[in-house]
């Protein structure tokens, strides 16, 4: 029961100290698509970015996640390829992952809450799901 009560408080302490976030959470990183022309100018074809390039990862790196959450193993909080595979890549999930990442929730993934991150854009939260989600298999 001690073991337990002091693994307990020590994720709450590393859940809390991993909160802190960052003033660089409040910066927006905007998508571009880029083209890229032929030289006889006869195809023109536009470059989506891949998963590794689109900016909710750099969001994603800036901000308190790795504290909880790593790309493909559980630490605390769900691995971003459960997350992908649990939930299609739309806009009604990006939208509800977004509010979710602000307001934070419990119950989803387990007993520990994830922690609310107000400071946090809806445009950016959107970012940084479009991302765990495009992380599909």
């Amino acid at each position: 029961m001690k073991h337990t009560t002091l693994l307990i408080l020590g994720c709450l302490g590393l859940t809390i100290a991993s909160c802190g976030g960052s003033s660089q959470q409040e910066e927006t990183i905007k998508t571009k698509s880029t083209t890229t022309t032929t030289t006889d100018s006869s195809t023109t074809v536009s470059a989506e970015p891949t998963g590794a390039e689109l900016p909710g990862k750099k969001l994603v790196a800036m901000a308190d996640c790795v504290g909880c959450h790593n790309e493909t193993q559980k630490v605390i909080g769900p691995a971003y390829v459960d997350i992908a595979a649990k939930y299609p890549s739309n806009e009604a999930n990006i939208s509800h992952l977004a509010d979710v990442v602000i307001a934070g929730s419990k119950g989803t993934w387990g007993d520990l809450p994830m922690t609310p991150h107000p400071n946090l854009s809806k445009d950016d939260a959107k970012l940084m799901v479009t991302w765990v989600l495009s992380l599909k298999k």
